[in-house]
């Protein structure tokens, strides 16, 4: 049975990291039930596109776990979240479901992984990146604990960069904001900036996801030196 387990519980988090964990907690009682459908599309995208690689995944932002049952009983998932109240969730899903693949659940910060390097051949996050304080780091954490040859499966909401819908995403950035997420900060180019900087990662795929086509299921593949030389 997989344990959810309090890392780094020392740390002092920014007022930004505080919200998000508080407003995560405040969506665990009703998360599946607000965001379950209008998700599933690209949450079955994510985990098929997993499943094809197999292997040992992190699923950063597990939430409730409403993804775990999903995965192929041969791929072995470690959750991380940083609410604690939506991985209680998550681990009586487990425990319900009897998934003995889920190796463990933990209170994480998505920068600030506490893996080694190369400890995994998937890092799926779905919906997470628009909801932590530094995306780029993130990224950056999510290509460290990467394998060779693995890939970061990311499915994410990608803003305009210009136009009628930035404008209404930026008007709505106040709004959302409070709920744990951003609307007006993540357009295409902002990824394209990161891998262009990002050593020994490049762009598998990019592919538009409902609802409305604001969203995108992205791979990127970290390259295997060892076969490349």
């Amino acid at each position: 049975m997989a344990e959810i387990i309090k890392l780094g519980a020392d740390r002092s988090m920014d007022f930004d990291r505080e919200t998000v964990e508080q407003a995560y907690d405040r969506w665990a009682p009703i998360y599946d039930l607000v965001f379950g459908g209008v998700f599933s599309k690209g949450r079955q995208a994510a985990i098929q596109a997993t499943n094809k690689i197999g292997g040992r995944v992190l699923e950063v932002g597990v939430g409730t776990g409403i993804s775990l049952p999903l995965y192929s009983q041969n791929v072995r998932i470690f959750g991380t979240d940083i609410s604690e109240a939506m991985l209680e969730k998550a681990k009586k899903r487990v425990a319900e479901r009897g998934l003995k693949n889920v190796e463990g659940l933990a209170v994480m910060d998505a920068e600030k992984l506490e893996f080694p390097d190369n400890s995994f051949d998937v890092v799926m996050a779905q919906y997470v990146l628009s909801a932590v304080p530094n995306p780029e780091a993130a990224l950056d954490e999510f290509a460290r604990v990467v394998r060779p040859g693995g890939e970061l499966i990311i499915l994410t909401r990608v803003s305009a960069d210009a136009g009628v819908r930035r404008f209404i995403e930026q008007k709505l950035q106040p709004v959302v904001r409070p709920l744990g997420f951003r609307t007006a900060e993540f357009a295409w180019s902002r990824y394209t900036k990161w891998l262009a900087g990002a050593r020994g990662m490049e762009l598998a795929e990019r592919r538009l996801i409902p609802p409305l086509g604001h969203f995108s299921l992205v791979r990127f593949r970290k390259a295997d030196v060892a076969k490349a030389a």
